[in-house]
């Protein structure tokens, strides 16, 4: 934990906080003890084990190379505790595959057994099945191998996190060399299934290839061959300039990112030693970090195992329809008159792509503004927008080309959308739009008129399906005026300034105004509890770590404020700090479904407020990013989402408490409520109704 004296906070307190990095490692093992859990069905606790290993390629590619330019800087500048750091790092790591290791051997393994399903994990292959592996290898996995002898010097470069195979070979009595073989999965199956006498093997594309590697060697003895991987540096390093085409630098940058600076080597256990210092030595993996890993590498691909038995899933819970009420069966009428609040994936997100379709069609509306962070692959959002386009709107769409691991596909349907007529906004150099907006413009008696969508999640209806969100269809014309504002901002393509004169009195948009806002929200709950009432607080978030927001949550806290804070994954808010926190609980929900929505609300002596929106409270999202958040003024919808927050800070079942050590301790209650679930039920009556 560390401790710091944060600029506008009290004086003379030192706050404590989280190491952050540290913090998401606590929620990925939050993740992994979920496939533990005999009451999830099977594929399901496969699914979390593939999750688990997704995020944590993810935090090589991502956190380890600044942490590791943070340890250069701390050599440099003598920093104290940062040796100490990465190395709780790399501790609780090594933990973390210890029990990934223990699940899938201990439990999943024999799960799968008790289905007739044998996943063969570092056994041998039956001898019976044998011949249907090697026609496969030969018919099909042969096309795809390639041989590099790498024992004296060359300029071959492995892949980010595709798998290799150092094969160590002797031909008679001449010394042995070594050669490395791709595991194809980028091009096939990770797995391979064999049914034979009423039980279904499952192998591993690696052994495959190792089974029959001699193939590739005639003539020549295979001495050993152990699989290993590389781990690249995933930032791009863009320069903040404006100059010059960004889409470009970002395609040449991307071009260069699976080959980029190798931050972990990640290799078998039985690898020799001299084995692995010549992979070192050969492919430039000096500086990256050497890590001791399983038999098999990127694991994430379990999510692909071919096991497609419908017991073994979660029974889906049932999708509520918005339905159309007025006689023109509009949309757009409907949020015309009243303000409308979805909630997928418990509700369908038809709604939402029909929104942009009677906006395309629709012959009053005049303009289209919409900002686009990650885009589906086959975006019908984005084929509705170019319709739009082609129907005569003037169509205005901001791309976040700069969106981690989807600046390819945002760039191509950036391209599409310029091609097609549309106005497109590139992103801003320093500074990232992560806003969930879209506005249209109508003409109508009194001239012109608005309809919006404010939403906390990405306009993609894949990720919809399992990232729960909430989305704001409104008609408040006060509110998507300030929208506009925004956009018209935005075209600018630059950062604000303090001489920036646009006002935001409902809209909570970063860069502007949103931490001010913030603050002063709950400076009032601290004032309403000086003055003897009760000041409460309860905020879902997906991270919490800006220093500044966290130091006015302490000071409510010792105030007299009830705070509440569900936080999925990074919280580097300490809880339970007597004197100090010991009025904040803190919660952490992993269920079926991602949870993704941010809902901030304030009990205002009575007068309930709550906003939502696109905004965690991490240093990126409050200083270098253009986010918006929005009051919910519709009675009936605030009072859904209290619902909906209030079933989540009581639940149960898949919640857990962060205590004041970082420890996931399973929550406590008089009754059992998992608040998935009640949520679900609570959306299909209230659509009954």
């Amino acid at each position: 934990m560390n401790k710091l004296k944060v600029k506008g906070a009290e004086k003379s307190v030192n706050y404590t906080y989280f190491d952050r990095d540290l913090s998401w490692l606590s929620f990925n093992e939050r993740v992994l003890t979920e496939a533990s859990r005999e009451a999830v069905p099977l594929l399901e606790r496969i699914r979390f084990m593939a999750i688990y290993s997704s995020n944590l390629d993810e935090f090589y590619r991502v956190r380890i190379p600044a942490l590791k330019a943070l340890y250069t800087l701390s050599q440099n500048k003598k920093i104290a505790d940062q040796d100490s750091r990465l190395d709780a790092i790399h501790a609780t790591i090594l933990k973390q595959l210890t029990l990934f290791g223990t699940i899938i051997r201990e439990q999943i393994l024999p799960a799968l057994k008790r289905n007739n399903i044998q996943l063969l994990y570092q056994e041998p292959v039956p001898e019976t099945i044998v011949p249907f592996i090697e026609d496969y290898f030969m018919n099909v996995v042969a096309s795809y191998l390639h041989v590099v002898d790498i024992t004296d010097e060359t300029d071959y470069c492995p892949e980010n996190n595709k798998i290799y195979l150092a094969v160590t070979v002797r031909h008679a009595e001449k010394d042995s060399r070594l050669f490395i073989v791709n595991v194809p999965s980028d091009k096939l199956s990770r797995f391979y299934s064999v049914q034979h006498e009423g039980t279904s093997y499952i192998i591993f594309l690696d052994d495959i290839v190792k089974l029959f590697v001699n193939k590739l060697f005639r003539g020549r003895d295979v001495v050993s061959s152990e699989s290993f991987k590389i781990t690249r540096d995933a930032e791009l390093d863009l320069e903040d300039e404006f100059e010059g085409n960004i889409a470009k630098k970002i395609e040449k940058k991307i071009s260069q990112r699976d080959f980029g600076l190798a931050t972990r080597f990640l290799y078998e256990p039985t690898m020799k030693r001299e084995t692995c210092d010549l992979l070192r030595d050969r492919l430039g993996l000096r500086t990256a970090e050497g890590v001791q890993g399983g038999a098999y590498h990127n694991l994430k691909d379990l999510a692909t195992i071919p096991v497609y038995d419908k017991a073994l899933l979660y029974t889906p819970y049932r999708q509520a329809q918005y339905t159309i009420n007025n006689p023109q069966h509009a949309l757009l009428e409907d949020i015309t008159r009243n303000d409308i609040l979805l909630h997928p994936p418990f509700h369908s997100y038809e709604t939402v792509l029909r929104f942009f379709n009677e906006a395309a069609i629709d012959a009053y509306v005049t303009k289209i503004y919409v900002t686009l962070y990650r885009v589906a692959s086959d975006s019908r959002i984005v084929h509705a927008l170019i319709n739009a386009a082609r129907n005569g709107k003037k169509v205005m769409v901001f791309v976040e080309l700069k969106a981690r691991f989807d600046e390819a596909n945002n760039i191509k349907w950036a391209r599409q959308m310029k091609s097609a007529g549309i106005t497109i906004i590139d992103s801003i150099p320093g500074l990232k739009v992560h806003a969930k907006l879209a506005v249209i413009k109508k003409k109508c008696t009194k001239g012109f008129e608005y309809n919006g969508l404010l939403a906390t999640g990405n306009f993609n209806e894949s990720t919809a399906r399992f990232y729960t969100d909430h989305i704001l269809f409104t008609a408040h014309q006060p509110m998507l005026k300030e929208a506009e504002d925004l956009f018209l901002f935005l075209k600018k393509r630059r950062k604000p300034k303090a001489s920036d004169e646009l006002s935001f009195k409902h809209l909570l948009v970063g860069q502007f105004n949103l931490q001010q806002r913030f603050i002063a929200l709950i400076q009032r709950e601290i004032e309403h509890v000086r003055k003897g009432n009760r000041g409460s607080i309860t905020i879902k978030l997906n991270n919490l770590e800006d220093p500044v927001l966290i130091a006015k949550l302490y000071e409510a806290a010792r105030a007299g404020v009830q705070v509440t804070l569900v936080v999925r994954s990074i919280c580097c808010l300490v809880p339970g700090i007597p004197g100090m926190s010991d009025t904040i609980t803190v919660k952490r929900i992993v269920d079926r479904y991602l949870e993704h929505g941010r809902i901030f609300m304030f009990s205002n002596a009575g007068n309930t407020e709550v906003y939502i929106g696109s905004a965690d409270w991490m240093n990126r999202n409050i200083y270098r990013r253009i986010e918006v958040c929005f009051p919910v003024y519709d009675e009936q919808l605030r009072a859904q989402l209290i619902k909906m927050l209030l079933l989540q800070a009581a639940d149960t079942v898949q919640a857990v408490v962060l205590d004041e050590h970082m420890n996931n301790i399973p929550a406590q209650g008089e009754y059992l409520v998992r608040s998935q679930e009640e949520i679900s039920n609570f959306i299909v009556r209230n659509q009954s109704s």
